[in-house]
């Protein structure tokens, strides 16, 4: 399907039985039916239930995908890709993952067996050579978590292909209505739904989308047999969150640009992280491969320090200190010390995530508002900057 606004809108159905605008919430655990194995489509709420199934539909076709399958948290539906592998598998992952892929990765899955290579996925080269014949799913994020670097899609999925591996995107940060991976090659997506699809802030969600039949047919298998479902009234805020997906991401990117610019200029930070800048490595992809650039932002100060990074996103007031992203009130949070602590230093660190690295979650709020907020936390946390203020008032 075609995805924009008004498509998207428009792919939230109707209620057939009374006419409801918006999607019926069936808090039901199970249905009633005619005779054994006779009903009307379901049986039991974790197999299937009428509001899960609508959001699973909505979703597929967002991604362009075939088969969509609603989960408890984005990890819940990680975990079920990465049920589709077995003993003496290995995956190719990119390096900047996120802390919860890699501790499930390494600390559950490598005990069964599965190995999992880490490289810098943005050189294609570096995916081809880490491939071997036990190489069955390649794992990329783009934009990653937290240092926003792109990958391609295409040229990676060719490269799957022809070794006869799956190719999964993590399209969290970027969400379907920026980019859509499966239209570039890849077999599978995922989401963790509770940042850009649900962009309230207010449940835990995951999805998976598969570019084929039988590839949905595994999943849903795996959903079943595991029973990581999600409930209707979490798949319902979804479904409203879906509604206005456009138009939130659309501001966001706005945002975060203006606020990237502004950090790329100010004294005290040492580097900008955000494809939407020329200068960042991947902006040619990045721009080649979606429709906009995101609403997430990371920076790391010139006192690459933890305790200078604590320093800061403890100073600031519109954006709150808190783990997540993709909600409409401005968030952020220090990586090494929250989202990526379950990394070793070592790794966190050949993959840039510095002990000084800051990451934002841009909301909706005005601009001008967000970058003046900003300025007083620098102000209040950077020793060299006390008591001065840089380019005076920022009005975005």
């Amino acid at each position: 399907m075609s995805n924009n606004a008004t498509q998207t809108i428009h792919s939230i159905p109707v209620d057939p039985l009374t006419g409801s605008i918006a999607v019926p919430i069936y808090q039901t655990s199970t249905f009633v039916q005619e005779a054994p194995g006779v009903n009307l489509g379901y049986d039991y709420s974790r197999t299937n239930n009428p509001t899960r199934a609508t959001l699973e539909k909505i979703l597929a076709g967002l991604e362009g995908g075939h088969t969509g399958a609603a989960f408890a948290s984005g990890l819940a539906a990680i975990d079920a890709v990465v049920k589709l592998l077995q003993s003496g598998d290995e995956i190719v992952a990119v390096d900047d993952i996120y802390g919860g892929a890699f501790r499930l990765f390494t600390h559950v899955y490598e005990q069964f067996g599965i190995k999992v290579k880490y490289v810098d996925s943005t050189n294609t080269n570096n995916v081809f050579e880490a491939i071997t014949p036990q190489t069955k799913l390649i794992w990329i994020e783009t934009p990653t978590n937290p240092t926003l670097k792109i990958s391609d899609i295409a040229t990676i999925a060719r490269i799957a292909k022809a070794n006869n591996c799956l190719l999964c995107v993590d399209n969290t940060f970027a969400s379907p209505a920026l980019q859509q991976p499966l239209l570039l090659g890849a077999d599978i997506v995922v989401h963790s739904a509770t940042k850009y699809l649900g962009g309230h802030c207010d449940l835990i969600a995951g999805v998976v989308v598969t570019k084929t039949e039988e590839l949905g047919a595994k999943i849903k298998f795996i959903q079943n047999a595991s029973g990581a479902v999600l409930g209707p009234f979490e798949c319902w805020l979804i479904i409203r969150g879906v509604e206005t997906l456009h138009l939130r991401v659309k501001q966001h990117c706005i945002n975060a640009l203006e606020v990237a610019r502004y950090l790329e200029q100010h004294p005290a930070v040492e580097k900008v992280f955000y494809p939407g800048l020329e200068q960042h490595a991947n902006y040619a992809i990045a721009r080649q491969q979606a429709s906009g650039f995101g609403g997430v932002v990371s920076f790391t100060l010139k006192e690459d320090t933890e305790d200078a990074a604590t320093k800061f996103v403890t100073a600031t007031t519109y954006f709150r200190l808190a783990e997540s992203l993709g909600g409409v009130k401005s968030l952020l949070c220090h990586p090494a010390a929250m989202t990526h602590k379950s990394i070793p230093v070592e790794k966190r660190r050949a993959a840039g995530v510095s002990d000084s690295l800051i990451r934002l979650s841009v909301g909706l709020e005005e601009t001008g508002d967000l970058i003046n907020d900003l300025e007083q936390a620098f102000a209040h946390s950077v020793s060299e900057q006390k008591n001065t203020k840089f380019n005076g008032h920022y009005l975005g």
